[in-house]
């Protein structure tokens, strides 16, 4: 592809703007830890309508900032910043010069943020920066765009309009569990809100037809017929006459139906499913029917690409292993660009982000186990890609680990995928291994793209396993839901199984394996050396829930009666159910285990009373951790650099004392300290 020299250049200087310089000289093997905690340069980037700037969002720790570039040379042009613990989030362009976006406060690198409801429009070098929805009335002048407890979130930027109005959806709380939706008219200077059609039922999601109408409605409930937990759904039409048709219940038929989005020509995309195995994609008709496109017994969509030009879904992507990109639409003509690009850039995943009103221009990302991201701009006259950004300019790809897509068959004779990190220049072969349980566990899930937190492991020479156990995303609602009840049971299971295989299959050093976790992740590195005592060498426990009393009484989730509900079904409906499966009244069978805790000061899905009560447990069976860290300032996962600074090189070190073995893990101490200018 073309990569011009001085857009290269100034790749890197903007990388080095946003964070730390690293030293020109070769740095010696491995980097420093900062080499991989640090945050990227950018995370979503949208091109004007016009074309002539960028705007991405900076991750800077504690919060994200909207950053606008000139596209003709990738000079700054102005960053906004929200005042407070307030970040940037949900960025459109709404006309050539006007962006609008909403603010959040963060929760924790493993929790989703919080939107804070307000919305704000700025021009993109700056000027007329105003909120349009706020709580509480600043001024007499600013009376019109003060609301009350409704949120508001964005339908359509009505780009093509080149206005200051947006389509929205507003929300009403009816009740501690349902909200009322109307789609509004807003204008994004003067606060005024017009409402235009109000959805035909509680806890609705709208989707706009090509005329930008609301004509589908999709509803949810998380109650089954006995009360108890579980989700189910409703698809709503709504007529001509304005009248909405319910067309389909998942709790009456048996089947769900989801509507995707409406394509400029009128096509309608949906997914429809039987609530067992991976639900299928297609197209639906006003009646609702529906007419499958693509379907894989395995794995769920995990990614739609849509045509620049009339938003058409041309292709679609799988991924039970390593990413496979299906297409659906082959006789489109943008099908022809996409596999164009896709071959420019071998394995690994291409995606078009964003595109001028006319289609010409169209920023394109690439990425893959080994490459952290990386945005061009393509033009569809010149068919040439012209090189903007990288996401992390100082990694190498050639010198990251690579990661293998694994499959096995569990005691009871699930599949179950996964993902292995192999150190660079490693046979693969008789390595010190992590075992890295993911969060959740319900509908999260591992991936094959490139991860930070493994490569940190890998470039110290440790192999790194990742598996998507029963319970994770993916993989249809049925493997989700036999999660519920079995955290410390089926899960736990899996978990071992596939440390077993990484034995078996002589990837790892028996000797020599240590689990750890994050969020549910830290619950299992405490629960499965407890179901296998002796299998691991250490575990290091990091914002886990060890106690489902504590879950049940401080965390966030609790504070909901449909959280309730959630917990009562995932960690079981009596005190003996949760008591047998906390790891906090296991701690005996980790008397003789290597431990170590950290936990953020303020995280509220997990709170560190949780950590604080694994710590007591395990001291009462004469098993001092080796180290707790209980992070001020620290949420649901350390957004801090310094903070991850100190916690990796902590952990670092922890698991150099008990499976480093042969593996150079660096100076915990010198890895802390970030490279000079």
């Amino acid at each position: 592809m073309n990569q011009p020299l001085c857009a290269v250049l100034l790749a890197g200087l903007f990388a080095a703007v946003l964070s730390p310089a690293f030293a020109a000289e070769a740095r010696p093997a491995p980097p420093p830890v900062e080499y991989f905690a640090r945050h990227p340069a950018y995370s979503d980037a949208r091109i004007s309508p016009d074309g002539r700037y960028l705007a991405i969002s900076v991750d800077q720790g504690e919060k994200d900032v909207l950053t606008v570039l000139r596209m003709s040379d990738l000079g700054l042009v102005h960053v906004n910043a929200l005042p407070g613990d307030k970040s940037v989030a949900g960025f459109r362009w709404i006309s050539d010069e006007r962006l609008v976006f909403t603010a959040v406060t963060k929760v924790g690198s493993y929790a989703l943020p919080a939107s804070t409801g307000e919305w704000f429009g700025v021009n993109a070098d700056g000027s007329q920066p105003q909120p349009f929805i706020h709580y509480g009335q600043r001024s007499a002048s600013e009376r019109r765009k003060q609301i009350g407890n409704e949120r508001y979130q964005m339908l359509d930027s009505l780009v093509d309009e080149n206005s200051r109005d947006v389509l929205m959806a507003a929300y009403y709380p009816r009740s501690s569990e349902g909200a009322g939706v109307v789609m509004v008219r807003v204008d994004t200077v003067s606060g005024e809100r017009r409402n235009l059609t109000r959805a035909p039922a509680e806890n609705c999601g709208l989707v706009l037809d090509e005329k930008k109408e609301a004509r589908w409605a999709v509803c949810s409930q998380d109650t089954d017929a006995a009360g108890n937990f579980d989700i189910h759904s409703e698809v709503w039409r709504r007529g001509d006459d304005g009248r909405w048709v319910k067309l389909n219940s998942s709790a009456a038929s048996g089947r769900s139906l989801r509507v995707i989005t409406t394509a400029d020509d009128g096509t309608i995309y949906a997914m429809q499913g039987d609530g067992k195995a991976p639900e299928e994609f297609g197209t639906i008709a006003a009646d609702g029917s529906f007419r499958q496109l693509f379907a894989d017994p395995v794995a769920e969509i995990s990614n739609y690409v849509f045509s620049p030009l009339d938003g058409r879904i041309i292709a679609v992507v799988t991924a039970a292993g390593v990413p496979k990109v299906h297409l659906v639409d082959e006789e489109h003509a943008d099908a022809e660009i996409f596999a164009s690009l896709s071959q420019a850039f071998p394995g690994q995943l291409v995606d078009f982000e964003s595109a001028t009103r006319d289609g010409r221009q169209i920023i394109v990302s690439v990425r893959s186990d080994r490459n952290p991201g990386e945005l061009y701009l393509y033009d569809r006259e010149t068919g040439q890609a012209r090189f903007l950004l990288k996401r992390r300019a100082w990694v190498e790809p050639a010198q990251s680990a690579t990661v293998r897509a694994f499959r096995f068959t569990s005691r009871d004779g699930l599949t179950i995928h996964g993902y292995l990190t192999i150190p660079a220049g490693s046979d693969g072969r008789n390595l010190p291994l992590i075992v890295n349980p993911h969060g959740g566990p319900m509908g999260v899930r591992d991936d094959w793209e490139y991860n930070w937190e493994t490569q940190l492991f890998a470039s110290r020479g440790y192999a790194v396993l990742q598996v998507n156990f029963r319970g994770s995303g993916g993989f249809g609602k049925a493997f989700q839901d036999m999660a519920y009840g079995n955290w410390a049971t089926g899960i736990m299971n899996d978990v071992l199984d596939a440390t077993h295989w990484a034995i078996d299959q002589g990837v790892a050093d028996r000797e020599r394996i240590c689990i750890y976790g994050g969020s549910f992740g830290g619950y299992a590195a405490m629960m499965a050396p407890a179901r296998e005592p002796g299998l691991y060498a250490c575990a290091f426990g990091y914002v886990g829930a060890y106690s489902a009393a504590i879950q049940m009484q401080r965390s966030d989730t609790s504070r909901r009666e449909s959280g309730l509900r959630y917990l009562r079904r995932a960690l079981g409906a009596t005190v003996a159910e949760q008591n047998a499966m906390s790891p906090v009244n296991h701690a005996d069978k980790l008397a003789d285990l290597p431990v170590f805790l950290a936990a953020g000061a303020r995280d509220p899905r997990c709170p560190p009373e949780n950590t604080e009560a694994m710590r007591d447990a395990l001291i009462a069976v004469g098993n001092t951790p080796e180290g707790v860290i209980i992070q001020s300032g620290e949420m649901h996962g350390f957004y801090g650099v310094d903070a991850r600074l100190s916690l990796y090189s902590q952990m670092l070190d922890f698991f150099g004392r008990h499976i480093g073995g042969r593996v150079d893990v660096g100076d915990a101490a010198a890895a802390a300290e970030p490279a000079a200018p």
